[in-house]
């Protein structure tokens, strides 16, 4: 780890020597007159990340808990067709999203959106829905990684489950308390660490992934409008400009990766933190 910040410094060091911590707030991207900005590419990254996040985990939670308590044969058939989506390629996923979802997104859910629910007129809502849409965007990149991020949070999520003592379960269910129940104040507080990691493991595979959003996300270089706009995040933006970088672009885009590094590295520091905070609250010795 120490081997990977030491090298992203030293090869952005031009770029910060230039704009400093400036560079971060900057929206410009305009290589032919050498100005670089990364504030678009943050921006897209951490969009499409919270969106996956929130689609991937209650449907994670509620697959594991259901697998679980599943019929040994219904469940080992639905694990198994769960697990397999963890071995499809991203690339296949970017192409499946170019080709299959981003005309369902522009021809049916995203007219659905603006046309019927209206949600663009709403006083708050409004201003991050917009009007204007074409299948691509931030809206379509998080749907591709919430699916290409569930996998690997349900099967870890299915593992804690099954450590959760039996007891434990059975006494819930002995003093009145539903599945949800049992579920939410049982098995969520006993296997709380096994939860967080499977939370930044998916957290982690969206905040890198490259070719998946490539395809879906219009690769914009500007500030997102709302989330049915185009735009960019780190990995594409590295993917699409590294080949022919040279000089100060070069540079920016080392300092891009520094960035997603220092992103991943803080939500690790911050997970072990509250898992060491909240210890005492469950019963933990710290």
């Amino acid at each position: 780890m120490l081997g990977f910040f030491i090298q992203l410094t030293v090869s952005s060091s031009e770029i910060w020597q230039t704009y400093g911590l400036g560079f971060l707030a900057s929206r410009d991207w305009d290589p032919v007159n050498d100005h670089y900005g990364a504030l678009p590419s943050i921006v897209g990254t951490l969009v499409t990340t919270a969106i996956s996040l929130l689609i991937a985990l209650p449907l994670a939670f509620s697959a594991a808990l259901y697998l679980v308590d599943a019929r040994p044969l219904v469940g080992e058939i639905l694990g198994h067709a769960i697990d397999l989506l963890a071995a499809i390629p991203s690339i296949i996923y970017g192409m499946w999203g170019l080709f299959v979802l981003a005309p369902l997104m522009q021809d049916y859910v995203e007219p659905f959106l603006v046309e019927t629910l209206k949600l663009n007129t709403l006083p708050v809502v409004g201003k991050y829905v917009g009007s204007d849409y074409n299948g691509f965007g931030l809206l379509t990149a998080g749907i591709i990684l919430s699916i290409m991020i569930l996998p690997y949070i349900c099967a870890i999520l299915r593992d804690v489950f099954l450590m959760t003592p039996p007891m434990l379960r059975e006494s819930a269910y002995g003093i009145g308390c539903t599945k949800w129940e049992t579920a939410k104040d049982i098995i969520l507080r006993y296997g709380i660490r096994g939860i967080l990691g499977a939370v930044f493991i998916g957290l982690g595979r969206a905040l890198g992934e490259t070719m998946a959003v490539l395809f879906v996300i219009g690769n914009i270089m500007d500030m997102p409008e709302n989330l049915l706009s185009g735009a960019t995040t780190i990995a594409s933006t590295l993917a699409n400009n590294f080949p022919e970088a040279d000089g100060l672009q070069r540079s920016a885009l080392f300092a891009l990766g520094l960035v997603l590094l220092v992103m991943s590295f803080s939500i690790q520091i911050l997970a072990q933190y509250y898992l060491h905070a909240t210890s005492a609250k469950r019963g933990e010795e710290r």
